[in-house]
């Protein structure tokens, strides 16, 4: 029975291992592939999206009417039509030269800091130029890079206009949050609706009551009545006819429309009027039609998210334009990471080859559960989506070493005891040394606990590794390793 209980410990951890370090394959159409995943890597180790924010310099045509109000249209007007309507063209910049300031620069800097933010991104650096007002992203490549990268440079101006006389209602200053709520459909088909909810503040709650009583379709019925008449008339006989017209009464309807467009950055997103007054002060407007479909769902839930994102955070003070935007390989390489490891696994190696010859059978079994830690707290780290930078792997490194000096001390304890192959004995030692070592340990998980929550992610990364490797010192090796030790010297 004893070897049984051995066997199926070795045997769980040389599994544990094989899925690890090698993984498990499936075949996915014409390949194999691993369904065991891939660590999230800092940018210093995987590199990054540099991105260059460059201040727009362009300008642009404005016309205007003779009191010097803005007057839009759509098509381009000739000087002759200028001239008749006693309008006049101005070339105005994107960027006022009041408005280039260091002020404007560091404001514009926050604001992107959290778009990106709202939008997830946990690691991120920005810094900005206060001389050119240049300001360089870098961004950790993945599947969302592309969706964070298309928005950065978005100003976010929201407007609410008159569709007929263009008439600004409402702006940013009535908007007090947006974000991404969801619905379920209640049609037949079923599925998910996600809407960008726009919650307005006080002000813009009451502008919003108003214009959703004004901007509705109406329907406008018109009367027609017509009179009987009574016509006579005489032949060449002398006899007199009647006839009897009648006119009837008709209803004609006809449905008017007053309407708003909706705009972002002067970019039409809807024209629309309202079916019952709004006055609650919140905007729900659908992205998307419901679905079924995760991917697509995904899809709208990213739109909606990165439009939230714009205007929860304000508008941009500048017009930036993206003048450069690659990816960088990081200076550390995949073979300097792999020498590394080789290293490590030397030096482990050495360790565990020191426990068999100083502590023999325990020293052995004790030696196997140890990969079977290294590879638990691997599948660990990957995934519990921690990223993982160079202090991360110190982390790591330092994580295997506390592990060596915990087992190691139980087995000196065990080895020190009155009887070490006596089972109460074993117990005893177990327990001696996970409070002598767990107690001197305090001020460093107290450490572990702060970084976890530092902004900075490098510094994150090394807490999170150190904590979970903390904490499956302390189960792993009561669940395995104990157990081992202690089925070892059953009779």
């Amino acid at each position: 029975m004893k070897k049984i209980k051995i066997i199926t410990i070795i045997a769980l951890v040389v599994l544990v291992t094989m899925v690890s370090f090698f993984g498990v394959y499936v075949h996915v159409q014409n390949r194999m592939e691993n369904k065991v995943r891939d660590y999230d890597l800092d940018m210093d180790l995987q590199g990054a999206r540099y991105i260059r924010l460059v201040v727009n310099t362009e300008s642009q045509d404005v016309i205007k009417d003779a009191d010097g109000n803005e007057v839009e249209t759509d098509e381009e007007m000739t000087d002759e039509q200028l001239a008749e309507n006693n309008y006049t063209k101005e070339s105005v910049p994107n960027n006022r030269e009041d408005s280039l300031t260091v002020e404007n620069y560091e404001k514009s800097k926050k604001i992107i800091e959290e778009r990106l933010k709202s939008q997830g991104v946990g690691e991120y650096e920005i810094t900005v130029d206060s001389q050119t007002g240049d300001i360089l992203v870098q961004l950790p490549e993945n599947d969302a890079t592309d969706n964070f990268v298309s928005n950065i440079n978005t100003v976010g101006k929201f407007e609410i206009i008159d569709a007929d006389t263009k008439e600004v209602l409402m702006d940013n200053g009535d908007i007090k949050l947006a974000n991404v709520m969801y619905g379920s459909s209640s049609s037949t088909s079923g599925g998910t609706t996600v809407y960008l909810n726009i919650e307005f503040n006080k002000q813009g709650k009451e502008k919003l009551a108003n214009i959703s009583n004004t901007y509705v379709e109406t329907e406008n019925t018109t009367n027609t009545t017509n009179t009987a008449t009574e016509n006579t008339t005489t032949d060449e006989t002398g006899d007199s006819t009647t006839a009897n017209e009648t006119n009837t009464t008709s209803d004609s309807t006809e449905t008017t429309n007053k309407e708003i467009t909706m705009k972002i950055d002067d970019q039409e997103i809807m024209t629309t009027s309202f079916d019952e007054p709004i006055e609650n002060g919140q905007l729900q407007l659908s992205i998307g039609s419901a679905t079924t479909s995760t991917d697509t769902l995904q899809d709208y839930i990213t739109q909606a998210t990165a439009m939230a994102s714009v205007l929860d955070s304000g508008n941009l003070p500048i017009q930036y334009d993206i003048e450069s935007n690659e990816y960088i390989l990081s200076d550390i390489t995949s073979t300097g990471i792999q020498y590394l490891a080789l290293a490590v696994g030397i030096l482990l190696l050495i360790g565990l080859v020191i426990y068999i010859i100083r502590y023999k059978l325990n020293g052995f079994l004790s030696a196997i559960v140890f990969a079977g830690f290294i590879s638990l707290y691997l599948l660990i780290i990957r995934y519990t989506n921690v990223s993982v930078s160079i202090q991360g792997i110190v982390g790591m490194i330092v994580t295997i070493l506390l592990n060596y000096l915990f087992i190691n001390k139980i087995l000196s304890k065990i080895k020190n005891s009155e009887d070490s192959k006596k089972i109460e004995n074993i117990k005893e030692a177990i327990k001696e040394g996970y409070k002598e070592f767990f107690m001197r340990l305090i001020p460093i998980c107290i450490s572990i606990i702060v970084f976890c929550f530092v902004s900075w992610t490098t510094i994150s990364s090394f807490g999170m590794v150190m904590f979970w490797g903390v904490a499956l010192i302390a189960l792993y090796n009561y669940l395995i390793t104990a157990t081992m030790l202690k089925v070892k010297a059953e009779k």
